[in-house]
């Protein structure tokens, strides 16, 4: 892992009818980190990765991804981002494989290279034959696989995840964790925002905690509980985030 920050916001901001859902956000995740984005329904976990995939236009602020922003290196940058969404949007008559497929040429991949790596990730997924069942019968768990292995066929350098585990059995949880250290260790930068703060404790090199739209504390989970005197990562959590607690769950809350 280098000091550099592949991702970086400056006073990032996104109001929604008046509404701040995300405002005057400082972010920095480093090349090669695993940094876990934690917060309540309606912080703004997701609004920020829209914006960071380019989804969403910023009201306020900026940022890049690897150097670049979306104003002047659009196409370049979309190129080298891999996002996975809370609701995968497959195509229902299309086979899994065939999706993964589709998703895959269109970032250009050489071919031998992608039969490698979706082969791999359909076995270590636990794809098994539904993978060679049309998308549309799949359950919530099983679109979020298919989509996770075409995202990571592509091999971006950088991926953002949206509650990646919702939906996920425990043993897919698992080798899910696994990869994504996996992917890591070679060099990616992986953000997922996420409400499971045992993922945060496992697999996460530092966590950011986004409290009404806010960063309200950072660092590693060891860090922010010798803050907290100790106290347990939902302690730290439930601290942190007491005053977004009974905001309004307005247009504004994503």
């Amino acid at each position: 892992m280098t000091a550099d920050p592949a991702i970086a916001t400056r006073g990032l901001g996104r109001r929604f009818d008046g509404k701040w859902a995300v405002h005057d956000l400082d972010l920095a995740v480093r090349t090669g980190e695993l940094y876990g984005f934690l917060g309540q329904n309606g912080a703004g976990k997701t609004t920020t990765l829209r914006m960071l995939t380019g989804l969403l236009r910023p009201t306020s602020g900026s940022l890049s991804v690897l150097g670049l922003d979306h104003e002047r290196h659009g196409r370049e940058l979309k190129q080298r981002l891999g996002f996975v969404p809370d609701t995968p949007p497959l195509y229902d008559y299309l086979t899994g494989r065939q999706y993964v497929a589709l998703v895959a040429s269109l970032w250009h991949t050489d071919r031998r290279d992608r039969d490698a790596r979706q082969e791999r990730l359909f076995d270590l997924l636990d794809l098994g034959t539904a993978a060679d069942e049309l998308c549309k019968g799949y359950s919530h768990g099983m679109r979020k696989k298919v989509h996770l292995a075409a995202v990571l066929t592509t091999a971006p350098p950088v991926l953002l995840l949206d509650e990646p585990t919702t939906g996920l059995d425990p043993l897919s949880t698992r080798r899910l964790k696994d990869l994504l250290r996996e992917q890591c260790r070679a060099g990616t930068t992986v953000l997922l925002s996420t409400h499971v703060l045992d993922i945060a404790e496992q697999i996460c090199d530092r966590v950011g905690i986004l409290a009404a739209g806010t960063l309200g504390a950072e660092g590693t989970v060891a860090e922010l509980r010798a803050r907290h005197g100790g106290a347990s990562l939902e302690d730290v959590f439930l601290a942190v985030t007491a005053t977004a607690r009974g905001a309004d769950d307005g247009p504004a809350a994503r």
